[in-house]
């Protein structure tokens, strides 16, 4: 759900979370919202939205349930990349879980690490680059920055993306984005275009 929320904030557009509840989400509900992430209630679910005032950044620290969550790092730290200001990110639960970081450079992302910190300072857009998911969660987010970036993104390793969403392009394409998987078993690569979403 965080996942979603953070497509939907990146690309300023709107979902609704069917059957989703704020409360599923723990710490990450207050970091959302400071950074600019619209999450309320509905009777069936969730809307998750851009804010009015846009994303800023924001400090996170990954803990243990209902502290914020290492697996949505990865998708926060592509949202961040895009908000207004420097954002510290400081990973907990598992070494070298920043891998993603460098991957989000080659889309004009500036972010520097620090042993377990990742400073992130927004620029306006990403641009559009080839890259490649080296776990389930770098894989979402590189799928994420790739909505938000001018241009066309090309994102490998979907083998660790499909391990961990179940058919996250289909339900992407649902909400309106243009997405499209190629190579070997559908699995080598999403082609991703922002600028028609």
């Amino acid at each position: 759900m965080g996942t979603i929320a953070c497509a939907a904030a990146i690309t300023n557009g709107e979902i609704l979370l069917e059957h989703g509840q704020l409360d599923l989400l723990g710490a990450a509900v207050a970091v959302l919202r400071t950074a600019g992430v619209e999450l309320r209630a509905a009777v069936n679910g969730v809307i998750a939205r851009r804010a009015p005032t846009g994303l800023v950044a924001t400090d996170v620290l990954t803990q243990p349930y209902p502290g914020f969550a290492t697996d949505l790092q990865a998708p926060v730290m592509a949202l961040l990349a895009t908000a207004a200001g420097a954002s510290a990110i400081t990973e907990t639960i598992f070494e070298q879980r920043f891998r993603h970081a460098a991957e989000l450079r080659k889309m004009g992302a500036e972010i520097m690490v620090h042993g377990r910190t990742a400073l992130v300072r927004g620029v306006p857009r990403l641009k559009g680059a080839v890259v490649t998911g080296t776990d389930v969660r770098a894989a979402a987010a590189l799928v994420i920055a790739g909505l938000g970036a001018a241009g066309e993104t090309i994102v490998g390793g979907l083998n660790h993306l499909d391990r961990g969403y179940d058919q996250m392009a289909e339900k992407l394409i649902a909400c309106g984005s243009e997405i499209t998987r190629f190579g070997q078993h559908e699995t080598s690569a999403t082609t991703l275009n922002s600028d028609q979403t």
